[in-house]
Order: C-alpha cells, then structure tokens, then sequence
C-alpha cells in the first residue's frame, strides 16, 4: 500500500496559472478566435496538466495490460480463454491494431502481462507484473484478494514508473482479457449506482442468450460480493481484473508525474472510475479518448464528465481509440506552437 499512498500523495491541483497566458496566444493566432474549437481547448488542457508553455508530445506511449478473468466459466464471451494469450504474442509480433495505429502516429506500445491464466513465453519486450493466473469467477466470490487488488494498482504503478526513463510525454490506457467487459460493467455498476442492464453490452459480439447469461452472472456477483461504492480497492478486488488494477495505477501514477493521460475505451473507463475512487483530483488528468459502442462507456463519461475526442463506433481496445485521440492531441499543441501570430506574419486583425 505504501507505493499507492505515495503515488495519490504526489497528485496536486491543476495548475491554471499559465491558462490566461496560453488563452492569449490562442486568441492571437491568424485565426477567428475560438475558429479552431477543440484543438484549442486540448492544447490548453496540455498546458494545465503540464505546466509547459509550449509543450512536445514527442513520446506518445500506450500500455496495453493483459489478465484473465475467471467469470469466463458463466460462458460472457464469444472467445474462449486461450485467445488472451495468443493476442498478447500477435502484440509483441507487431501484428495487432494497437501495432498498426501506434506506427501510425508514432507511439511505443508497452505489453504488460498483469494476470495471464498461463506463463508467456520469454520475450525483451513483454514486461512481466503478473499479480496471479487470472481472478477468480467472480460469480460466485471475491475476484481477487484484496492484497491482490492494492499489488494489481501498484504493479501499473511501477510498470509506468519503469518506462518513464525512456520518455513518456502523454500516455495511454489498452487492455486485452477475454471476459474484461463483465467485470468492467460490474465496475460501473458499482460506482454509479445504475442498473447492469444499463452498463452491460454484448462485448466482442455475444448473441441474446449470451447477453442474458452475462448480465445474470453480473447481478449475482454484485449480490454475492457487495462492494463497496465509495472504495476502489474494494470493487477491484471483488469484482474486478488484474488488468483494470494495472491501468488504474497507469493513471494515477501519470498524474503524479503531471502527465496527461488518454483513455481508451469501456474497460480503460472502468479503470478510470477505479483511480478516481481512489484520487479525485485525478479526474482533470485525463482526457476521454473516444466514445465506444459498448453502452456502459456512455455512462462512465457521464459520471467522469469527461467528453470524448472521437466517436468512430470503435470496440476493440488495445488502446486503439486512445492512440487515436493522441494524434488530434497532439495537432492541438502544435497549431499553439507553431501556428503564427497576426503580428509576426504581418496579417491585419479583425476590425483593421
């Protein structure tokens, strides 16, 4: 727990100080004022979360955490288990979506095992923080330990932590585990008090009996576990993944650092209401990348406030939506970096 009380105790306010210097310089670009809409207000945000004046995203770096989920035995998906572990070599092979989109706008993919239900073969580039061989089903108990749930936070901690040496000037959320979207829309559920029919969705393409099936399976976790509402370490551990602990701790350990953070779809969201459980203050961090297809990711927007850059009708994770967003992110400071004044390129203002 020690690491994780540090982590929050670093995460202060942000800092408006530079917002009237930075509005200025918007407003002085050759450009109607305000012509430039959402960029404009990103760049902004850039500028709050990082208190530089003229920041550089020049390392864009998703993570993308992998874990199993043991509530796959109530039959929530329309992939079996093995498939986690064989997208997680697709990841390191290069061949996944994330792989493609992060080529695309020049960002590094950092695969982190968090839970796989086996061992993975060696490789340099998977970075190993595996809290145990997959949760347990939560149908029918606590998903993980809570001393599990506090290593799965921590272990996201230290995984960002480690791969900050190398640069991390905006970050992302993806994730990979079969099954991770019950326990997400259980998460949600959770926090914000709305019914599962509501938060749950059909995943990666389950038909009605598989559907009914899921949300059965999510009432009776909720039933049987009764988490509590307002402590995150508490949802995480009875109802949620290994892979969500770990995003959560990306996202909170970006905001120590004063990174601004990008989150990807419906599990990053749950992720998300876990760190903000934990450390409101975390909220004004984050930037919502897209709006995904499954329909609880409406609600935890809602519940964040947080506004979506994209709505491309995206459901795949990864960090697909989030590598996305960080292009338009990152156009944003460069139209307030680079863009020209009226009166460095000699151009009359509204009203000469």
């Amino acid at each position: 727990m020690k690491l994780l009380n540090e982590t929050i105790s670093k995460i202060g306010k942000i800092d408006n100080s530079l917002s009237g210097e930075t509005q200025k310089r918007l407003d002085n670009l050759t450009k109607p004022q305000g012509s430039l809409g959402r960029l404009e207000d990103l760049a902004k945000q850039i500028v709050e979360i990082t208190k530089v004046k003229k920041p550089e995203l020049k390392h864009k770096v998703i993570f993308t955490m992998a874990g199993d989920h043991g509530v796959v035995a109530n039959n929530v998906s329309a992939f079996p288990q093995e498939v986690t572990p064989q997208m997680v070599y697709n990841f390191l092979n290069g061949g996944a979506g994330i792989n493609v989109l992060a080529r695309h706008v020049g960002a590094r993919v950092v695969i982190v095992d968090m839970g796989v239900a086996c061992d993975l073969n060696g490789n340099p580039e998977l970075v190993i923080k595996k809290v145990n061989y997959g949760t347990k089903n939560m149908a029918k108990g606590p998903a993980m330990s809570k001393d599990e749930a506090i290593k799965s936070v921590e272990n996201g901690i230290e995984a960002f932590n480690e791969a900050l040496s190398a640069g991390i000037d905006i970050v992302g959320t993806g994730d990979m585990g079969i099954g991770n979207t019950t326990p997400s829309s259980a998460i949600v559920a959770a926090i914000t008090g709305r019914n599962v029919e509501e938060v749950t969705g059909r995943g990666t393409g389950i038909d009605d009996k598989t559907l009914a099936g899921k949300i059965a399976a999510i009432k009776e976790a909720l039933k049987v576990n009764k988490p509590n509402p307002k402590d995150g370490i508490d949802i995480l551990s009875k109802v949620g993944g290994f892979e969500i602990g770990g995003l959560a701790g990306v996202i909170l350990a970006a905001a120590a650092h004063r990174i601004p953070v990008v989150i990807d779809g419906f599990i990053s969201g749950a992720a998300a209401l876990i760190a903000y459980t934990l450390e409101p203050k975390v909220r004004d961090y984050m930037i919502a990348a897209h709006c995904s297809v499954e329909q609880g990711h409406k609600v935890v927007l809602a519940h964040l406030e947080l506004k979506p850059i994209l709505d491309l009708n995206l459901r795949l994770g990864e960090g697909t939506g989030a590598v996305l967003a960080m292009n338009i992110i990152e156009a944003g400071t460069k139209i307030l970096n680079e863009m020209a004044t009226f009166e460095s390129a000699g151009v009359s203002e509204k009203g000469e």
